[in-house]
């Protein structure tokens, strides 16, 4: 060889290598490559290529690259198959190009590469030289693949969705765009990588790399992305309930490395979902209605009612959401016995600490669903919010004017916390029935007994708060866990709402009071109605109802509750979150030991946001598309803002509507000018000081 050896050129190849790695989405100008699968690169050098010439490719991880630690790949495409698991080769060699096809390890570490060439003492530093590398879902050598098609589709690709929330009586979907192919979501994501502290070689395996994740989704403990706000205060920042997709959240944390406020528990699971997408790990998110939050970890939470029905806000530590939102994601668990692969749960919102951080996950499903609440990670925890026993107290004072309360167990009427398959037919959902077991079934008593049995037996005693401390008149020691119903009189309790709950319109509720068993019976019933946040705290009490009714053998009887709409509207004004209606039951026959308890979750009910624009359109073309509202409420919105986004299609954009009269139509108008192909989902929310979760979206189809 006369002259050296110098590298005058680098192409990426990007577009074809993205579209084969599923990458090509990623608004980013570098190099986005999944682990374990082939990529192609063009060199260009300032002579033809000879057989004596020195030339190695050199892919660095991390501050500091050493070939030692692992973090350092030297390739020389002439030699025999490196030992670091990447491969290397000459595709063809003609004149001075040469075209090189690089496969890394389908176990190397995820993150930023940088790659220089060398050739003889030259080193060629080419521009954007960072090439991205993810997990591989495609790839059978992955821990994360996945083998089936539509659920890469779902699972990694898809940047739309819809999270489930309400209550189990009555679940609706808010949609979501995860939109983990925007701009800076990818380096968002990088940066979370650097900022675990993850051992680069830890950075090789999801189970790791997920755990992380789900501590730096929320700001507690680590500066992370989110901060969790329940308190109904949201001056300082934005409602949780005003995000429509991750893509803003996580632009604003990757400029202004500070957390941005706030969230609550779907907002964390939407973030920690495209985190998760972005990265190469298939993820969803799982919705648990009637979610128990056991503080202790005894698998059961208590709740204590008054008299009248009424849930009593300060007495228990352990609380039930009405629903309670967190990840699964898919993976091999090579640190577990056989048998735990498949789908973990994860979950970002700060709830308990787990190793002294606020991380929860992964978990196998199986686990949970077996009883198995001795692995790791999280698992007495995340059994207990789907499966925790359920016991009402009834606090009773004793004695006027002495702090001597009487607590008395009740048996709840059986609710089965999953919905059924058919109100969730989609591919959004992939019912989990084997998941959810029956309450009072075989299986889910077989599986409690054995994860009760992990856990130190305990006598059921009231855990109020202030029982402790409080002389106590007497505490029944067994009370009964979930009884089909109940004996003697064949009691049962319905609760129903005779029109739509419409705000600014009177609630009209009734308790539907049923005996199944020959006999005189006199039932004394008390039902209460207050407005509670998702979490279960009780925002307002709007009115109960306390009768004594006869029935004689097989019959029923309806007792009306209603309330007129000025006794909640004020609160619904003045609450910052969503509430749902709760509506309490307490039936008792005398002379019996018959008690029983229902309780029910109702949402109210909205008019529609209409959108107009045309079914398909033409990419890098303008369109135009309207949002409609009609305020069909008897009662003004104050302070409206439309919120709306479309990936791929306009920003982020906010329209200040002002007050909505009863009657009047607001019409606000975009111009989008679509920039990638395909499927792509518009969404759009309306939130007011009386109502905050109006949303709805549609779909367009973006042609050539």
């Amino acid at each position: 060889p006369g002259s050296d050896l110098k590298v005058t050129g680098l192409d990426f190849l990007k577009s074809q290598n993205c579209r084969l790695h599923h990458t090509d989405a990623y608004n980013i100008s570098n190099l986005v490559v999944r682990r374990g699968q082939p990529f192609q690169l063009q060199l260009t050098f300032s002579r033809e290529l000879q057989a004596p010439d020195k030339l190695s490719l050199r892919f660095g991880i991390g501050e500091n690259p050493m070939r030692s630690r692992g973090t350092l790949m030297s390739l020389n495409p002439r030699r025999e198959e490196d030992l670091s698991r990447w491969q290397i080769s000459i595709v063809k060699s003609s004149g001075k190009e040469c075209l090189l096809s690089v496969t890394s390890s389908p176990m190397a570490p995820v993150g930023k590469y940088i790659l220089n060439v060398k050739t003889g003492n030259n080193i060629y530093k080419p521009e954007n030289g960072e090439v991205y590398l993810l997990f591989n879902p495609w790839c059978e050598d992955d821990v994360v693949f996945m083998a089936d098609e539509a659920q890469r589709k779902e699972y990694v690709l898809n940047d739309t969705g819809y999270i489930y929330v309400g209550s189990a009586y009555s679940i609706y979907n808010r949609p979501w765009n995860f939109g983990q192919f925007e701009e800076f979501v990818l380096d968002a994501c990088m940066y979370l990588l650097d900022k675990s502290k993850l051992k680069l070689s830890n950075r090789r395996d999801p189970m790791f790399v997920s755990r992380a994740m789900s501590a730096l989704v929320n700001a507690n403990d680590d500066n992370g992305v989110l901060l969790g706000n329940w308190s109904g205060n949201y001056n300082k920042g934005t409602s949780p309930l005003d995000w429509i997709g991750s893509v803003s959240i996580l632009q604003k944390y990757y400029k202004t490395k500070q957390p941005v406020l706030y969230g609550q528990c779907w907002v964390f699971a939407g973030v920690l979902t495209t985190v998760m997408r972005c990265l190469g790990i298939p993820s969803r998110c799982v919705s648990n209605f009637n979610s128990a939050h056991d503080t202790e970890e005894n698998l059961r939470v208590d709740i204590y009612l008054n008299e009248l029905g009424e849930k009593l806000n300060g007495m228990s530590l352990d609380s039930v959401w009405n629903f309670h939102v967190w990840n699964d994601v898919w993976m091999k668990r090579t640190d577990l016995p056989a048998g735990f692969d498949g789908w973990q749960a994860i979950d970002s919102t700060p709830q308990e600490q787990s190793q002294g951080i606020f991380q929860c996950g992964p978990c196998p499903l199986k686990a949970i669903r077996e009883g198995d609440v001795y692995l790791p990670f999280d698992s007495k925890f995340v059994y207990a919010e789907v499966n925790a026993d359920k016991v009402y107290w009834v606090v009773k004072k004793i004695q006027p004017k002495l702090p001597l309360f009487q607590f008395e167990p009740i048996t709840p009427c059986p609710v089965a916390t999953v919905p059924d398959e058919e109100s969730l037919s989609s591919i959004q959902v992939y019912p989990l029935p084997i998941f959810f077991l029956h309450p009072g079934s075989e299986e889910e008593r077989k599986s409690m007994q054995k994860a009760s049995s992990f856990i130190h037996p305990s006598g059921i005693v009231p855990r109020a708060r202030f029982a402790s401390s409080l002389p106590m008149g007497h505490v029944d020691p067994n009370p009964t866990v979930l009884q089909e119903t109940v004996t003697k009189s064949g009691l049962q309790l319905e609760i129903t709402s005779k029109a739509a709950l419409y705000p600014g319109n009177p609630l009209e509720l009734a308790i539907i009071v049923k005996t199944s068993t020959p006999g005189s019976w006199t039932i004394n019933l008390a039902s209460s109605c207050q407005l509670q946040s998702y979490t279960g705290k009780v925002e307002a009490s709007l009115g109960h109802v306390k009768e004594t009714v006869k029935l004689e053998g097989k019959s029923e009887v309806q007792v009306p509750l209603n309330i007129a709409a000025d006794t909640y509207m004020k609160t619904l004004a003045s609450v910052e979150d969503e509430v749902l209606i709760h509506i309490t039951a307490i039936a008792e026959v005398q002379g019996t030991d018959d008690k029983l308890t229902k309780e029910t979750t109702m949402s109210f009910e909205y008019p529609p946001i209409t959108v107009q624009m045309p079914e398909t359109a033409k990419l890098n073309k303008e369109f135009t598309c309207a949002f409609i509202f009609k305020n069909k409420l008897n009662v003004p919105l104050d302070n409206c803002k439309l919120l709306v986004e479309g990936l791929g299609i306009f920003k982020m954009s906010m329209f200040d509507q002002g007050d909505v009269m009863p009657g009047r139509i607001i019409k606000s108008e975009i111009i989008c000018t679509p920039t990638r192909l395909g499927e792509k989902k518009i969404v759009a929310k309306l939130t007011s000081n009386q109502v905050k979760g109006i949303s709805t979206e549609k779909a367009i189809t973006i042609v050539e």
